[in-house]
């Protein structure tokens, strides 16, 4: 959510918490992330950020939940 995003600010000393509560809205969301899930067992799926810091972003939180890394 832009809630969540502008809470976490890309500090990185709030990335554990941010990756919990992302997690936790992406869980609403289950049916999208199976859709990501069967899409990425088909081919490259891409997944792109707006944030200039490429190990805080929202994207590393759901690549590392579409591939089960949680």
């Amino acid at each position: 959510s832009t809630a969540l995003r502008e809470w976490f600010g890309h500090e990185p000393a709030k990335w554990a918490e941010f990756q919990t509560r992302y997690r936790a809205e992406l869980q609403g969301h289950q049916a999208e992330l199976d859709q990501l899930r069967d899409l990425a067992r088909k081919g490259v799926v891409t997944l792109v950020y707006g944030a200039r810091d490429r190990l805080h972003n929202e994207a590393v939180v759901l690549r590392d939940l579409l591939l089960g890394q949680v």
